[in-house]
């Protein structure tokens, strides 16, 4: 499946038993010769019992991640298309907490990606006190970046660029993701404002790599643009793989997330 060309490998762990080690992760994950994604997701029972199933998130290179909005879209589709349930709303529990998802009468899907976090601590980011924007000093001598840093149920870091299309996500992106101020790394968005409710953005994901869309980074991107005064509460988030609609009203609101969620096919692997 795939949320704007971010693509998933879907299993379905209530109906069947399986343990995949980060080992073979890393070999499906290959798309030359595995079968190929950014994550691998998977549908096992909730220790919640106010929640409808699990939602667990694996990255490309086998690591866990807490977070993924794409993955959520598709996520509700891969259930009801199971078979896992008949519902048009339902609950995840997520390493992060919880999140809810709606599917909208176009077949669009709504994910409420609860409040952002902004304390430095809990991103985490190593910073003495909240700010707007962080000045990070690159190794080796290679400058300083400004950055937005926020916690949308992973942690990312969004810097505002004047062309995304000459963006260094491929330099920049890994540099900034395993800085030393990110206990955790972090995930790196290059955002363009094109106006006050449309923005472009690019984003090099934690553990995969640049990807087609990220549906955290594009909620982190608008709560960024929001906090500086730049962007409207309705924002149109252009990725590469297509867009985005992400509303913020601010303070403790909730982010809310619509896009399509895309089923490409289906087949069965003896692990």
């Amino acid at each position: 499946m795939h949320g704007l060309g971010n693509d998933f490998m879907m299993v379905d762990l209530i109906s069947q038993r399986a343990h995949i080690h980060p080992a073979t992760i890393r070999e499906l994950a290959d798309r030359k010769t595995g079968i190929g994604f950014d994550q691998l997701l998977t549908v096992t029972p909730p220790d919640d019992p106010e929640t409808d199933f699990r939602y667990t998130i694996y990255n490309a290179d086998g690591s866990e991640a807490e977070q993924c909005g794409n993955g959520a879209r598709c996520f509700l589709r891969f259930v009801r298309d199971q078979g896992l349930t008949t519902k048009s709303f339902i609950r995840l529990q997520t390493r992060s907490g919880h999140i809810t998802c709606q599917l909208e009468k176009d077949g669009n899907v709504t994910v409420n990606m609860s409040a952002p976090v902004l304390q430095p601590a809990r991103v985490p980011f190593i910073a003495d006190a909240p700010q707007i924007l962080y000045d990070l000093e690159l190794p080796n001598d290679q400058g300083r970046v400004s950055a937005a840093v926020v916690n949308v149920g992973n942690p990312h870091a969004v810097i505002s660029v004047s062309d995304l299309q000459s963006a260094p996500v491929a330099s920049l992106g890994p540099m900034l993701e395993q800085h030393t101020r990110f206990p955790d790394k972090v995930n790196v968005g290059f955002m363009q404002i094109m106006s006050r409710h449309h923005i472009r953005l690019r984003v090099y994901e934690r553990g995969v790599g640049e990807t087609q869309a990220c549906g955290s980074g594009a909620c982190a991107a608008v709560v960024a643009g929001r906090l500086q005064g730049l962007l409207d509460e309705s924002v149109e988030v252009e990725l590469p793989g297509g867009k985005l609609c992400v509303n913020w009203s601010g303070d403790d609101s909730p982010i809310m997330m619509t896009g399509p969620a895309c089923r490409v096919y289906e087949g069965r692997l003896q692990i």
